[in-house]
């Protein structure tokens, strides 16, 4: 009985999921630029005290199956609560990695400059993750003698439990911004990442503490427009010292995922969830308004058909508002499989989501709450990605407004057969400029007959770093034209390169 139920099991799965790549093959090509990223978190305590190598090995396993999955951009989490997982001079190793506060790891290692690494060698981007003001989690028991915590507690409050930075103090926006462009200055990173923790999610009764900040910063302004000022600040200031620090690395943030409730504001969503503008003091349209992020992320975790937060309102509702940044929409991989699709039953809603999110204007990409929950598969999430989503590749989208330059075409072309076989090689660009310099090359492949269309995703062989591609030979009586590109650090894309050979 427990084999028949097991093999019941197996086939309602393969039908789950044959159901959803018909489903899904009808949307039609996928597209050639999306953002396809992944949160992986400290906070949750999986890197604790487990050593170097248990890390590594885990990383590892996740990024292996993140690379197969398609995925082309990773947040990893690199300050908690004020402080590092990364050598620093500001602030002491994170308790989330040694288990500790200020206590370093053993065998000593850098978390950080590894996982730029293992992404780039994966032709994926890292986007250093920091929570701003976020001192001192509830768990912490004890702060390191070197916290910013021990040298200014002046500048600090407590909420419930939690220790924050009191972001209206003009000396807390410059300190955080000082660890950020730290962080900027001696890594290459590709962006920089804060999530929806701005000023505390509310407890019903506990007001909150700033009245010393607010007396002395105040000026007479509304207390609530002085606390979203206070942020907009911030959200400016980091803007502005990223760019100059490295005018290539990019700044995101990922609020929460109701902005105004419509009984609050006649253009806020129809919904009745927390707000972002009211309760956390984060005007994210505002920020978006005035350029100070180059993505948004709001995190629409929650299912079709949610009473309080329906995903498809909020969804629509973020795509109407995007303005001139590009929307990403925040995946919660769990909560999707969990529920059925309201217009079949038979699957979950992975594919109806994935197809408001590529119908909609303004959204370029999804981000995957979190990387293990994708890697773990649950529904055949994982599977779904890589055999329909995201089975071509996907460079990045635009981000003219940074640089919309594009590098030279790749140079001298050539294939050259060797003892290994036929290679296709071909020489990087002149690029003075850091903005100009090759970085990356996409390689694509047309069949006879085939007309040469770059925009077309499918053709894409890969993108690599290298400047040599081993190319498969099968007797020589076939005419293929292989086009390279080149790809700068905000991947604008050169003129092609063409080479016809016969394998």
């Amino acid at each position: 009985m427990n084999y028949f139920l097991y093999i019941c099991s197996i086939m309602k799965q393969k039908l789950l999921i044959l159901l959803l790549l018909v489903a899904a093959t009808a949307m039609g090509e996928n597209p050639k630029r999306e953002f396809r990223g992944a949160w992986i978190q400290a906070v949750n305590g999986q890197f604790q005290n487990i050593g170097r190598d248990r890390m590594q090995a885990m990383l590892t396993s996740q990024l292996d199956d993140l690379q197969k999955d398609g995925i082309n951009a990773i947040f990893f989490q690199v300050r908690v609560e004020g402080d590092a997982l990364y050598p620093s001079q500001l602030e002491p190793w994170s308790r989330y990695l040694t288990g500790q506060q200020g206590l370093p790891p053993n065998p000593y290692w850098d978390p950080l400059q590894w996982m730029i690494e293992q992404c780039h060698a994966r032709g994926m981007e890292l986007h250093a993750w920091i929570n701003p003001y976020r001192a001192k989690t509830k768990g912490t028991t004890a702060l390191a003698s070197n916290h910013e915590y021990a040298r200014h507690p002046e500048r600090f409050f407590n909420y419930d439990g939690l220790f924050l930075f009191d972001p209206g103090i003009p000396e807390n926006r410059d300190y955080i911004c000082q660890v950020t462009c730290d962080i900027v200055s001696r890594y290459d990173v590709d962006g920089i990442h804060v999530d929806d923790y701005f000023y505390p999610y509310p407890v019903a009764g506990v007001p909150i503490p700033d009245d010393a900040s607010y007396n002395m910063y105040g000026n007479g302004m509304n207390r609530n427009d002085w606390r979203r000022e206070n942020v907009n600040k911030f959200m400016k200031q980091m803007c502005v010292q990223i760019r100059r620090t490295k005018p290539w690395v990019k700044f995101g943030v990922s609020p929460f995922g109701i902005y105004r409730n419509q009984r609050t504001d006649p253009k806020g969503s129809a919904t009745t969830g927390l707000q972002n503008y009211d309760d956390l003091y984060a005007d994210v349209l505002e920020w978006v308004r005035q350029g100070w992020v180059d993505y948004n992320i709001p995190q629409i975790y929650w299912e079709i058909g949610n009473k309080a937060a329906d995903y498809e309102t909020l969804i629509r509702w973020w795509s109407a508002n995007a303005g001139q940044r590009p929307i990403f929409v925040g995946q919660d991989v769990n909560r999707t499989v969990k529920f059925a699709d309201p217009y079949d039953a038979n699957q979950h809603q992975m594919n109806r989501k994935y197809q408001l999110q590529r119908a909609l204007p303004g959204i370029y990409g999804s981000c995957q709450w979190y990387a293990a929950a994708v890697c773990e598969n649950p529904g055949n999430y994982q599977e779904v990605l890589r055999q329909v989503y995201h089975n071509t590749p996907a460079l990045q989208p635009k981000m003219p407004w940074i640089d919309k330059k594009a590098p030279g075409k790749p140079r001298k072309a050539a294939v050259v057969w060797t003892e290994d076989g036929p290679m296709l090689f071909w020489t990087a660009p002149k690029g003075d400029d850091e903005l100009d310099k090759a970085q990356q090359y996409v390689v694509y492949r047309f069949g006879p007959g085939e007309k040469v269309n770059i925009n077309d995703a499918s053709k894409i062989l890969c993108i690599t770093k290298n400047t040599i591609l081993a190319l498969p030979y099968q007797g020589g009586t076939t005419k293929y034209t292989y086009v390279v590109t080149a790809l700068d650090r905000l991947q604008n894309e050169s003129k092609a390169a063409k080479k016809k050979v016969k394998l």
